[in-house]
């Protein structure tokens, strides 16, 4: 080799060694500014120690997966100045509600007041409550409210698909808006991505023609480092009039209508509700909406009316999001799993659950309270099941019942405390309904809807499969639900 050789040799030996040098730099320098600024943000320790080890065992990956799915915090500032219009706006009719609500039950008289320091949504009543345990039931009372809409209709949902069932929808909203009824639709970007793609655009500019208004939750932007992937509005809401509310676990799609598809639409539950309580649902609603769309509606009094009688159902609207500390979805779980003491009956689709519920949980049934969890066999996230299962074992050594759903996908979110206490709502068991997404659910005190949501609860143990104790895992299936669980407060 001849001189020249040597020194290009060397040369470049060198020039490798500065580039990695360089890079190992870069790496420890962005890995410590990264794990400052995620400590800063004084998440939970579990989540904060995970994201820190995901990203420095995977610099680059794991910046890339932080960038679009790392905790992020909103900055509603317009959503801040629209509470205090919308105070302005209902104080009326919130000096009403305040002055004729039901008190709740001496027993649940704390766990009321939990709600309503978290969320700021007082005690309430319903004059009618309709358990809907089904896609087709769901969306038959859904077409039938909208057509005797005399005012207006107001939805908002996670997914609204192109399909059968969201054509038979916005068949029925612009027919009522050629007809005068205001009609708003908030719809999230992302889980409603194909109705709002190009290709269906047509579908929505024939609402808008009609004379609707349409909204987007967080729109997906190109032009974003972060997407907004996590924080969704993951609600299921419909207001008729501001005197008939829907909400629960349902979207509108083909594949939760058995109607459609009646050997493989997802079992899920949905709640129609009747009296002053859908004003709170209406004011959630109303808060998202002016939120996405930067417009208010005008007609307060029509939106928010004063005069529905007050009903014999105590009922409580739970509304949570990460633009709040409140977690009151989260809080008002763990408080009804303390209180109980005879039984415990949760229907999840997705079991991850946090530190504090998986305690609760468990004591629950340490203590002596019969405790049933029932989750999809199968369900349509392969890590999010495998995460479950890592669970059971411990589950059961406290003395839980882990039930698994056979057959069709399980997509129910709903919780029996005893006999008299109900939830019904769109928040699964885990992180992130609990602190990444916007959710409602509704809590009833009333020992009627109990024994029906009860009873729901055990028709679904009829196709359910009890999973014993102790059950034989592969080592690679082993392997595999440990690293799921390790990733369970990203989930």
């Amino acid at each position: 080799m001849d001189l020249s050789s040597l020194t290009f040799a060397g040369h470049f030996t060198f020039a490798g060694h500065s580039w990695l040098f360089w890079l190992g730099w870069v790496w420890s320098v962005s890995s410590v500014v990264m794990t400052v600024w995620i400590v800063l943000q004084r998440r939970s320790p579990v989540s904060t120690l995970a994201w820190i080890m995901s990203l420095n065992l995977f610099p680059v990956i794991g910046l890339a997966i932080y960038a679009y799915f790392g905790p992020q915090r909103v900055k509603r500032q317009r959503l801040k100045r629209w509470h205090a219009r919308a105070a302005l706006m209902s104080q009326r009719d919130t000096q009403t509600l305040r002055a004729h609500h039901p008190e709740p039950p001496l027993w649940a008289l704390q766990h009321s007041r939990l709600i309503e320091s978290s969320c700021g949504l007082p005690m309430c009543s319903a004059h009618g409550v309709t358990l809907l345990d089904s896609g087709g039931a769901t969306l038959d009372a859904l077409l039938r409210e909208i057509a005797a809409a005399q005012n207006h209709v107001h939805l908002e949902y996670y997914i609204f698909e192109p399909d059968h069932t969201g054509r038979a929808v916005l068949d029925a909203l612009a027919e009522r808006a050629r007809s005068g009824i205001a009609v708003r639709v908030l719809l999230d970007a992302l889980g409603s991505a194909r109705l709002l793609s190009r290709r269906h655009r047509p579908k929505l500019d024939a609402l808008r023609v009609a004379g609707a208004e349409i909204a987007i939750f967080h729109r997906r932007r190109l032009d974003r480092l972060r997407p907004l992937v996590n924080l969704r509005t993951h609600r299921k809401i419909a207001v008729i009039d501001g005197r008939v509310g829907l909400l629960g676990g349902i979207n509108i799609t083909d594949a939760e209508n058995e109607h459609v598809r009646p050997d493989d639409a997802y079992r899920d539950t949905h709640l129609l509700l009747r009296g002053s309580a859908v004003r709170w649902l209406q004011y959630v609603f109303l808060q998202d909406w002016f939120y996405a769309s930067g417009r208010q509606p005008a007609q307060a009094s029509d939106i928010l009316p004063t005069n529905e009688p007050v009903g014999n159902v105590p009922v409580q609207i739970v509304a949570s999001g990460p633009d709040s500390d409140g977690e009151a979805i989260h809080r008002a779980v763990i408080d009804a799993l303390n209180l109980a003491h005879e039984r415990i009956w949760l229907s999840t689709p997705y079991f991850v659950p946090t530190e504090p519920a998986l305690t609760a949980l468990t004591n629950a049934a340490l203590r002596g309270v019969q405790v049933k969890l029932i989750v999809p066999e199968q369900s349509d996230s392969r890590t999010v099941s495998a995460a479950a299962r890592s669970y059971f074992g411990e589950l059961q050594q406290a003395g839980v019942l882990v039930y698994e759903y056979e057959g069709r996908m399980f997509h129910p979110k709903t919780l029996v405390v005893d006999g008299n206490y109900s939830m019904v709502g769109s928040a699964n068991f885990d992180n992130r309904s609990f602190r990444l997404n916007f959710e409602v659910a509704a809590v009833l005190f009333d020992r009627a809807f109990n024994d029906q949501l009860a009873g729901l609860f055990q028709q679904d143990l009829l196709h359910c499969r009890l999973v014993p104790m102790g059950r034989r895992v592969l080592p690679h299936q082993l392997l595999f639900e440990s690293i799921a669980r390790l990733g369970s407060p990203l989930l």
